[in-house]
């Protein structure tokens, strides 16, 4: 069986989220998704996030047709570990990431970047709708 990890914060989900998602199933046959602890989110994104709690972006992810398996993680250490214990055939991260340190890549076999769909993100979704 080859599994397939991706992280991420998961916030209101949006097609950018499900393609990555759709994208990262089709390279194995199990696929492992780390989300952001709520106190996480809060020291990257600022103290309004998440919009979502981590218990109900876990349901979420949880109950799409592609996910099978979601855990959290709370620090760089624990993203670390997690991967570690996963050990997935394959990790999967945006393309932003690239010539930047990828935590937890050295326990993957083969690490992709996904270019990130244009006009997709959590942020600036919530501030089209604060503009409103």
């Amino acid at each position: 069986m080859k599994k397939v990890f991706v992280n991420g914060t998961f916030d209101l989900l949006h097609r950018g989220h499900l393609e990555l998602l759709n994208f990262a199933k089709s390279k194995g046959d199990y696929l492992v998704v780390a989300i952001d602890s709520d106190e996480r989110v809060k020291e990257k994104k600022g103290s309004s996030r998440p919009v979502y709690s981590q218990e109900e972006r876990k349901f979420f992810l949880e109950n799409l047709k592609s996910v099978d398996k979601v855990y959290m993680f709370s620090s760089d250490f624990e993203l670390e570990s997690l991967v570690n214990f996963v050990q997935p055939d394959i990790m999967i991260v945006g393309s932003d990431w690239k010539g930047k340190t990828v935590i937890g890549s050295q326990y993957t076999k083969q690490l992709i970047f996904f270019d990130r769909i244009e006009g997709y993100a959590s942020t600036n979704i919530i501030q089209s709708i604060i503009d409103r």
